[in-house]
């Protein structure tokens, strides 16, 4: 199959690229890029107007097969990336069962490969995320596992974690953390503050993230291993990063546009909707968070992706789950809060989005070089629409967003040279 892209802004952040060029594909690769290109045959996408960048990489995304599929399947979370632009995903393991053995891996890409969205499973640090004995963590390497995680059930067993990060670094895999000490956040539902004061409700505070970062950079400089910090939310969360690179500690972050858009006020008009673990925070915080993808503390920007059924999230406040999708809004809220504002250039909300998260990952992902697979989002920078949690092909509703008016809009998404989502 052949597939022209004529005419489009091709923003390539990893090659530094930001130029009016066509784009030829051929048989899932990238066989040529230049002005005036023309292949007889081949189909046609007018991209005049569009920008063509790498296919997003969201490095954390709940797909919930196997075990919880009333809140979302493989098939329809990646037909929600795909219609958000992404193309390749990383899916965290608090599945049942969970994700901590090759079968469970190989399950989920099974089922993952006939939807064009490139799924890497992350494995499970210890069996049955329990925090209590390891994983064989080679075996999930072998696998083909991108990442090690026990992702919403950080490790509180400190000689374990040491354990798993010297694993982690001899096997070459990032280790991804979920800070939050569980013992001061139990389960609890608003950030500590002036909204769980007004609302009369026990709060997780800041200090319960900024303490694991800090345990977690301090075990990181000890062990050499590569910890990434999950769905950073707090001004004083991301200074700590910020010294520890300082410092040449081998640490990366990633943040979500909740955390750079929304405050805990939120909370107060849109109850559970808004309820998410790290939970939303204060506006410094949000400010903070904005430094850090500013002067290039954080280094990815993900999704968080946590579908939960409607009956769940209809429930009081304290007891819905946390959570909120965001494969089908995130492109548009990270252009609408940080592009558009001025805050970032586009090429570095896509670097955010694609090429950064793929080389922390050690994926060959994230650029449009020639001779590499044909992984391509092309979209409107500047079209206007408003967020419909009713059009989400997801199974989840739970958004914030609703009836938010965004500017950035996917037309085709392209993977491995094949057009897996087009508007309409």
């Amino acid at each position: 199959m052949r597939l022209l892209i004529q005419g489009g802004r091709v923003v390539d952040p990893a090659r530094n690229i930001d130029s009016q060029l066509d784009i030829l594909i051929e048989n899932g690769t990238i066989a040529h890029q230049g002005r005036g290109l023309s292949a007889e045959g081949a189909q046609v996408l007018d991209a005049a107007g569009l920008v063509v960048s790498p296919g997003l990489v969201d490095m954390h995304v709940h797909l919930r097969e196997p075990g919880f599929e009333a809140k979302e399947t493989v098939a329809t979370g990646c037909a929600a990336a795909a219609k958000g632009g992404v193309t390749t995903l990383v899916a965290m393991p608090n599945t049942r069962p969970a994700t901590d053995c090759p079968d469970i891996v190989a399950l989920v890409r099974e089922k993952a490969a006939p939807t064009g969205v490139d799924v890497l499973p992350a494995g499970a640090v210890t069996v049955g995320q329990k925090g209590q004995a390891l994983t064989d963590l080679a075996a999930l390497k072998a696998a083909g596992v991108p990442a090690l995680t026990d992702d919403g059930m950080p490790i509180q067993d400190l000689a374990l974690l040491r354990e798993a990060m010297f694993q982690a670094k001899e096997l070459g895999l990032p280790l991804l953390d979920h800070c939050e000490d569980r013992d001061l956040v139990r389960s609890y539902a608003v950030n500590e503050g002036a909204v769980s004061a007004q609302l009369g409700l026990p709060g997780r505070p800041a200090i319960a993230e900024e303490l694991q970062i800090m345990r977690d950079v301090m075990l990181a400089e000890d062990t050499g291993a590569h910890v990434h910090i999950c769905h950073i939310s707090t001004a004083k969360g991301v200074d700590i990063v910020r010294r520890a690179k300082a410092r040449g500690v081998r640490v990366t972050c990633e943040t979500c546009p909740q955390y750079f858009t929304l405050t805990e006020e939120e909370v107060l008009c849109q109850g559970a909707m808004a309820r998410v673990n790290p939970p939303l925070r204060t506006q410094a915080d949000v400010e903070g968070i904005r430094a850090g993808l500013l002067d290039g503390t954080i280094d990815a920007i993900v999704t968080d992706h946590a579908p939960h059924t409607a009956e769940e999230k209809s429930r009081p406040l304290p007891d819905a789950p946390s959570g909120m999708v965001g494969l089908e809004t995130s492109l548009a809220l990270a252009l609408t809060g940080l592009y558009h504002t001025g805050l970032l250039s586009l090429s570095r909300v896509l670097a955010l989005m694609s090429s950064s998260p793929a080389a922390l990952l050690g994926l060959s992902k994230g650029m449009l070089c020639v001779g590499r697979g044909a992984d391509l989002v092309l979209f409107d920078p500047e079209e206007e629409w408003v967020i419909d949690k009713e059009q989400f092909v997801s199974k989840g509703r739970n958004t914030p967003f609703h009836g938010r008016t965004v500017r950035g809009k996917v037309k085709y998404t392209i993977s491995r040279g094949t057009i897996i989502y087009q508007e309409g």
